[in-house]
């Protein structure tokens, strides 16, 4: 059950991360807060001119380490 929990409260938290590139959101500190929480090693990218993003996105590295629960820790 607390597995579920946690793999649900990814889930939403990834989505929340999608939204915010989505919507160039991507410069606030809770999204680097949902990255840190996501364990997401992938690539950000922030496209900026005069002050405007102009464009966001990101390259997928979500994969957690085989052996690790939601946390981090091992098994």
């Amino acid at each position: 059950m607390v597995d579920v929990q946690s793999n649900q409260m990814e889930e939403r938290n990834f989505a929340e991360f999608r939204r915010k590139v989505r919507s160039a959101e991507v410069l606030s500190a809770s999204t680097g807060q949902l990255l840190r929480g996501l364990h997401f090693t992938g690539r950000l990218s922030i496209i900026v001119r005069n002050g405007l993003v102009l464009k966001s996105g990101y390259e997928e590295g979500y994969f957690r380490q085989a052996g690790t629960d939601a946390s981090g820790r091992m098994q």
